[in-house]
């Protein structure tokens, strides 16, 4: 008898214990079905090199977002290809709320505008999640040119045409359309230089081995230390932290905005639960002042808004600068 008592005790203290896994795996089936996301690090690729304005923006948003995510949010730098490397990267992930991208909107509105082939359809293999900022490109010089303004320069353009260069982060980039809006607008001639980001591009013009930039932002710090001389800003208003200095259109370029908005975006077939609460965190983000500093160090302003408001940016620049491109010819490397 005490035998039998005693499997009678085994048999019930198992059928308890299966009965708590059960219920255990139910529970966390429930948990998975409801979408309690985030479970773990978030990852975000940049699709430019490091010290651009995109891996500035990524890093200024990451660290408030991991606090309220209560996650790890990881930044890798994939560039290539003016973003496309680090585009398809994540237009190839999991569409589960973990693999996000930084990028200007040039991606999406410019890209497919220069490669005859892309490995992917960045408007159907990628959703917009939120803008993260708008950032003005300046036009800046070495000072050891003779022009210290803007209509001196492209007098000084116009005399001297071919025989100055100007950097960009590469072929097809925003500051890339930005000098050739530049050159159709003012009927002036220069040597692009193309680099493999923004920040090489600046590195090869305070060495004096280009002439002047369009730059997103990064230069400024240098302008400030009277290393670079700014002429003017590619946007339509003028920058509060300059606000002295002219916009092109002010110059006599009526029109000019070169602007580029930057923001976040994940691969298609994300839930759209998970877009909205990434949506409402990133915004969050942006409103808090120490990110507003940031990107205002780039001379840029913070962009909340919806995704809905991120695609219309998209779809206008993508008709504005498809015309230029159409135009000045230009094609990927």
């Amino acid at each position: 008898m005490p035998h039998l008592a005693l499997s009678w005790r085994r048999r019930l203290v198992l059928t308890a214990a299966c009965a708590l896994l059960a219920c255990t795996h139910a529970q966390t089936h429930a948990q998975a079905q409801s979408g309690a996301w985030p479970a773990k690090p978030i990852k975000v690729v940049v699709n430019f090199p490091p010290g651009g304005a995109a891996d500035q923006i990524a890093r200024a948003v990451s660290q408030p977002l991991q606090e309220s995510l209560k996650q790890p949010v990881v930044i890798e730098n994939r560039a290539g290809a003016n973003g496309n490397v680090g585009g398809e990267s994540v237009a190839r992930a999991p569409a589960d709320g973990y693999t996000l991208l930084m990028s200007s909107g040039g991606m999406v509105s410019v890209n497919p505008h220069l490669y005859s082939r892309m490995s992917f359809d960045p408007a159907k293999d990628l959703v917009p999640v939120a803008a993260a900022a708008r950032v003005l490109v300046f036009l800046v010089a070495k000072p050891s040119l003779p022009p210290t303004n803007v209509r001196e320069f492209i007098s000084y353009l116009k005399a001297n045409p071919g025989k100055l260069s100007y950097g960009s982060p590469g072929n097809g980039s925003s500051p890339h359309l930005a000098g050739e809006m530049f050159k159709s607008q003012a009927g002036v001639f220069a040597l692009h230089v193309p680099y493999r980001g923004a920040a090489p591009a600046l590195q090869d013009l305070l060495a004096g081995q280009i002439d002047y930039a369009f730059d997103p932002g990064i230069g400024l710090q240098q302008v400030r230390a009277g290393k670079l001389r700014l002429l003017a800003v590619g946007s339509p208003h003028r920058s509060p932290q300059f606000p002295d200095v002219p916009t092109l259109d002010e110059a006599g370029l009526r029109g000019f905005d070169a602007d580029t908005v930057f923001g976040f975006y994940a691969p298609a077939g994300t839930p759209p639960e998970v877009v909205a609460q990434l949506n409402t965190q990133i915004n969050r983000a942006l409103a808090l002042p120490a990110v507003k500093e940031r990107i205002a160090a780039l001379g840029g302003e913070a962009l909340p808004g919806s995704p809905a408001d991120f695609q219309q940016r998209a779809a206008a620049d993508s008709q504005r600068f498809g015309a230029l491109i159409r135009e000045r010819k230009i094609v990927a490397d």
